[in-house]
């Protein structure tokens, strides 16, 4: 890192950015559940989404940080006493990696906060795709580095095992399996890309997003989920939820939509009945009119909150899309967002080339 960081991004301000997700089957991404179960082969899905979240290094004053978010309010701190228990703790905990003060963090999301999009994941990666562009003045930045680096610091600051999905969505964009155990005691990861452009292309038609207007925690549904597999319950929930997360995935990949959906729907059910508040009387509503509509619906990340997707074919997606539109006029900041596959995933500040 530059010893004058502030006079470097005087001379120049640096911005990184990467998108959110929709996803299906997460949670199997974290190590408590898919190391025990790694002999069924548990995969996440996730489409990475244009609700980008931007982030941009500023000066500021010598030995400070300071960070500014949507939804939050502006904050900052001394780089050595910055707390990592702070809502935007996250962001300080990466600064110190990097040894980085005398900044500005701007970070400005196109989703909404707390919107269960892996929102924070993304602005993570922006940050850390940033940080490394000027770290010993490298020209090379690898996509995997960062997203490990991203979740690694994530993990550690908050304290509770964290999945990966998040990240790797942000710093590979497009539409992708993940499968998850420990392939060759190096990585607990194998890519398999699910779409290619032009099929994320069409596929823009057969799917949607609402916002239900409730921010998520989490958390909270998350713990009890780890809590519940680590006690043995809902050890046989888990092993159903494994096998419907990869026939999506098979179904998807061979343009099988309606297996697609069925598995969606099956997955979500089991979801719910292992944790019932894992979707709010909205969500309930708009997964019902999905349903009815012949389309899949299921929370995003851990529910309880944020987001709720649906898939279905071009026309039953259009037809729910007023649907939809209507159920959420009932919630002040409910609301459809208008999305489509973002297959960038991270971008570097200019002069900066990406690796895989």
């Amino acid at each position: 890192m530059p010893e004058n960081i502030t006079r470097f991004l005087e001379k120049s301000p640096l911005t990184a950015s990467a998108p959110c997700r929709v996803d299906m089957g997460g949670t199997l991404d974290i190590k408590t559940i898919y190391l025990p179960m790694g002999h069924l082969s548990p995969a996440t899905f996730n489409l990475a989404i244009d609700l980008r979240t931007e982030v941009t290094l500023r000066p500021h004053t010598a030995g400070v940080v300071k960070v500014s978010s949507r939804g939050f309010d502006s904050v900052e701190f001394p780089a050595a006493d910055a707390p990592y228990d702070h809502p935007l703790g996250l962001m300080f905990a990466i600064a110190a990696h990097y040894n980085a003060a005398g900044l500005h963090l701007d970070i400005r999301s196109a989703s909404p906060p707390k919107s269960a999009l892996g929102g924070s994941s993304a602005a993570a990666v922006a940050l850390v795709c940033a940080l490394e562009s000027i770290n010993s003045g490298k020209k090379e930045v690898s996509r995997k580095e960062i997203a490990l680096t991203a979740h690694a610091i994530e993990e550690g600051a908050a304290r509770i095992p964290c999945g990966l999905q998040d990240q790797l969505a942000a710093v590979y964009g497009g539409a992708n399996a993940w499968f998850w155990r420990s392939f060759d005691g190096r990585s607990d990861f194998r890519r398999s890309i699910i779409m290619d452009e032009a099929r994320c292309l069409d596929f823009n038609q057969c799917f949607l997003v609402a916002y239900c207007g409730v921010q998520h925690e989490s958390s909270n549904i998350n713990g009890r989920w780890m809590s519940h597999f680590v006690r043995a319950e809902n050890r046989a929930l888990w092993r159903k939820i494994i096998h419907y997360a990869g026939s999506f995935i098979e179904a998807l990949s061979t343009g099988q939509l309606d297996e697609a959906i069925l598995s969606m729907n099956r997955e979500s059910d089991l979801r719910k009945q292992m944790t019932p508040d894992v979707f709010d009387d909205m969500g309930d509503r708009l997964v019902l009119s999905a349903r009815e509509t012949e389309c899949g619906a299921r929370f995003t990340g851990a529910g309880g909150g944020g987001c709720v997707w649906a898939l279905g074919d071009p026309d039953n997606i259009s037809r729910l899309k007023g649907k939809w539109e209507a159920i959420l006029r009932a919630r002040e900041d409910a609301l459809l967002l208008n999305t489509r596959i973002d297959t960038r995933g991270v971008t570097a500040p200019d002069g900066i080339m990406l690796t895989d």
